[in-house]
């Protein structure tokens, strides 16, 4: 999520949002422009596309007003402008005029670095928007949602959010916004259900902890739904990875209270309580088993095989059995 550095201050001359988040970026330029109509309602904002910043426009832009209003630039993908453009940028840097925020959009990679570098040496204020590609990335994003908000969410009902929605930013927080608006209280797991059932059946997770019981029937109707519903086989497989897996750690060690090894395992604590009724019926070489049966489905899915959707339904099943390997 969004972090400020020391200059927290959204009217500072000029502020850089880096990053390739495109939730993050918005309200990184919502949040300029909102103070600075709270500091002069007649603020002009100009949002320009790297394309439509060329050679002289930004001196056009913060060359000073007979009205002395106050004004907004922001420039969207600036690591697409044209040399001569950050010529002209660059130089503004140095001088920055008064009672104009300047707002720079970067995605934050090698091109166009100079730039980032130059708006960094005369200490523009930065605010980070990088791309959220980790499951526990976006799960502190809902828990940070929850609180901004000022209401509470239990931990399972945070992770069944992100297990229902998946990785849209704009739409975890619009999820968000809809379950504080309509409930009050505690969030729960079973409030998240209710809202997204369809979404949560559909989803990889979904699949995974299925097949992991045991519940093979229950699991390839949960996949065949997820595939219908567009979600990629390569997160299917990779859900599947993280079950298994989780069942492999959590057998070979030693007992103790869920938050002892949610420490060891690098799990919450809530997970510990839920792999450990998920494993009933587990046995090492059942794990064995299964983890081929990932690798073998991983690979399908990959371009090692002709049909992905058939190499899923076969490491679902054979997860299913190596649940069971205990009771059969």
């Amino acid at each position: 999520m969004a972090r400020n550095s020391a200059q927290d201050n959204p009217l500072a001359p000029v502020t850089i949002a880096v990053g390739q988040e495109d939730l993050l970026l918005d309200r990184a330029v919502r949040e300029v422009v909102v103070a600075a109509r709270a500091a002069d309602a007649d603020t002009d904002v100009r949002d320009l596309a790297s394309d439509q910043l060329q050679p002289g426009t930004l001196a056009e832009l913060t060359s000073p007003s007979l009205f002395a209003e106050r004004k907004v630039v922001v420039v969207r993908n600036a690591q697409d402008l044209s040399a001569d453009t950050i010529k002209d940028v660059k130089a503004y840097l140095g001088a920055p005029a008064e009672e104009i925020t300047l707002v720079l959009l970067h995605a934050g990679a090698a091109k166009g670095k100079g730039l980032l570098d130059a708006a960094r040496k005369v200490g523009a204020r930065e605010v980070a928007c990088p791309k959220m590609t980790k499951p526990a990335d976006r799960l502190a994003f809902v828990r940070s949602e929850f609180r901004a908000l000022g209401r509470s969410a239990t931990p399972e009902a945070c992770q069944a959010l992100v297990d229902s929605i998946g990785s849209d930013l704009r739409e975890l927080a619009s999820a968000v916004t809809q379950l504080v608006s309509d409930i009050e209280g505690t969030i729960d797991e079973a409030v998240v259900g209710r809202y997204y059932t369809g979404r949560a059946e559909a989803s990889s997770f979904t699949v995974a902890d299925r097949a992991v019981e045991g519940r093979a029937a229950e699991a390839l109707e949960a996949l065949r739904w997820s595939l219908s519903t567009g979600v990629a086989p390569v997160l299917i497989t990779s859900a599947l990875a993280q079950g298994v897996r989780a069942i492999g750690k959590l057998s070979s060690a030693r007992g103790g209270r869920p938050a002892d090894l949610a420490r060891e395992l690098g799990m919450p604590p809530w997970k510990i309580d839920r792999v450990r009724q998920q494993m009933r019926g587990w046995t090492p070489d059942g794990v064995s088993v299964a983890l081929r049966a990932v690798a073998e489905a991983d690979a399908g899915v990959k371009g090692g095989g002709d049909d992905p959707e058939y190499a899923l339904e076969k490491a679902v099943v054979a997860i299913a059995r190596a649940a069971r390997s205990r009771r059969g």
